[in-house]
């Protein structure tokens, strides 16, 4: 019984390959030897043929005919400088991007493109790329500022307080910027210093202290008073060659211009009684 199914499969078997087999070779005939294949077979070929000498022969040539050459270094030139040596050269030059660059001036070609050393045809076109130089931030108006605010305004911009002088002025309020050494808007590199004058308020109202070398403390005290101002601390020296109880120095200085009420020390000749002084603060 099993032989009997084993023989009726493999007879399937043949039949089905047999009939496969005649399929094939018809369709064969049919689509792949027939005269429009053989058209197809022969555009295809031309095609082959043309790739092979466009790319091998005519590409070649192409690029040959203006001749290769080496593209030059034009970086840490200036652009003008690059541009005449490029074009000189054949190359056709084309300016790039500005970018800030701390460490090169305005105007410095930073980059190139193609590299240099590259193999290119005479003609092509390099892109340079220039420096704009260091970022520059324009200097703030604090005139008329409290200290305080100016220097806000100043680091606020990446900017630095300078030296600080001081004046009377009857323009500005006391303690507000009378004067700034750089001027509004004038364009810096960042971290640099901008030096200040500071009001130390209206002329009128300040008095200009008198020389007391050479007076006595009493006398001292008493043109002191007479003008608005007051002995402030008072130190004892030993001067052998001077009275007791002379003024040898001072401070404020003579001449300087102070507010009313300010104190002036003083600095007396050892001797004698040591006066309390009453207006000390």
């Amino acid at each position: 019984m099993l032989e009997a199914r084993f023989e009726v499969q493999q007879s399937i078997s043949y039949i089905f390959a047999h009939n496969l087999n005649y399929i094939v070779s018809v369709n064969y005939k049919k689509y792949f030897t027939s005269d429009r294949a053989k058209k197809i077979y022969l555009i295809l070929a031309l095609c082959l043929v043309l790739f092979f000498a466009f790319n091998d022969l005519f590409m070649p040539w192409y690029a040959n005919a203006g001749g290769i050459i080496e593209v030059p270094s034009v970086i840490g030139l200036k652009y003008e400088d690059a541009k005449t040596k490029l074009d000189s050269l054949g190359f056709e030059t084309h300016k790039g991007d500005v970018r800030i660059d701390r460490e090169h001036p305005a105007g410095i070609v930073i980059i190139q493109n193609p590299l240099t050393g590259a193999a290119v045809k005479k003609g092509r076109r390099v892109y340079l790329t220039v420096s704009g130089g260091e970022l520059l931030v324009a200097v703030p108006n604090i005139k008329g500022r409290t200290l305080r605010d100016a220097r806000f305004m100043l680091e606020r911009e990446g900017l630095k307080l300078g030296a600080i002088e001081y004046q009377s002025s009857d323009e500005f309020p006391e303690n507000t910027v009378v004067e700034q050494k750089l001027s509004a808007g004038y364009k810096v590199k960042k971290n640099v210093y901008v030096s200040i004058v500071i009001s130390q308020g209206s002329i009128s109202e300040k008095i200009s202290v008198p020389d007391l070398t050479g007076k006595t403390l009493q006398e001292a005290e008493k043109i002191l008073i007479g003008i608005g101002l007051k002995p402030g601390n008072i130190t004892y020296v030993p001067t052998p060659d001077l009275l007791p109880n002379t003024i040898v120095d001072q401070y404020p200085r003579s001449g300087e211009m102070i507010v009313k009420g300010q104190v002036v020390d003083l600095i007396v000749v050892q001797g004698g009684e040591k006066k309390e002084n009453l207006f000390e603060n």
